[in-house]
Order: structure tokens, then C-alpha cells, then sequence
């Protein structure tokens, strides 16, 4: 009697150390892209977007083709963008890069 519990409990046992196995070796890798990838991917994307919707008209920023100017529409899709006295470029909301500390564009204009 005492054989066959022991069986038992070593067939449990063995059971429970290679599904722990399997769990490590199997989901560890998906944890692990998840933290090391697409989290950090997401929290990217939605500080971008809060960033887009908070432009208004006045804000200085940098496309990501690397034109500076202050913001003169804003539109659902585009934004009017002041890049010289007179001149206003239509750059989509998607290509705004960052945004610039005020009179940084003030500054650049007087000093060409």
C-alpha cells in the first residue's frame, strides 16, 4: 500500500514539474516580447496621439521631415504650418514629430 501511494505522488509530482516546464518555456517567451516590444510600442503611440489632439494654434513643433513652424490651421486631417513670414506648408497630423518650447520659431525667423 505504502508503494502504490508513493507511485501516485511521484506520477503527480512528475505531472506538475513538467507542466511548470512547459509554462516557463512556452509562455515566458510571449511575456517577454509583450514587455520588451509592444508595451512600450503602445505607450508610444498613445502619448503621440494625446500630443496631435492637444495642438492648437500658436504651438511650435518639428515634423519628422524636420520643418520647424508654429501652427497657423487646424484641420481634422492637416495642420497649417507657418514655416517662414508668408509661408504656410500643409503637413499631415501623423508626420509632427515634437513640439518645440515657445519662441524657439520666434528666434530662429529673427535671427535669419
Amino acid at each position: 500500500m505504502a508503494i502504490e501511494y508513493f507511485n501516485r505522488k511521484c506520477v503527480y509530482f512528475n505531472f506538475l514539474y513538467f507542466f511548470s516546464l512547459y509554462l516557463l518555456y512556452s509562455w515566458s517567451p510571449l511575456f517577454f516580447f509583450y514587455f520588451l516590444f509592444i508595451r512600450p510600442g503602445q505607450k508610444r503611440s498613445k502619448e503621440h496621439k494625446t500630443m496631435v489632439d492637444s495642438l492648437s494654434k500658436g504651438t511650435e513643433l518639428v515634423t519628422t521631415g524636420g520643418l520647424l513652424g508654429k501652427v497657423v490651421e487646424v484641420d481634422d486631417n492637416f495642420i497649417g504650418l507657418e514655416v517662414s513670414p508668408g509661408e504656410t506648408v500643409w503637413v499631415q497630423r501623423s508626420a509632427i514629430s515634437s513640439l518645440m518650447p515657445k519662441g524657439t520659431y520666434k528666434s530662429l525667423v529673427k535671427s535669419s
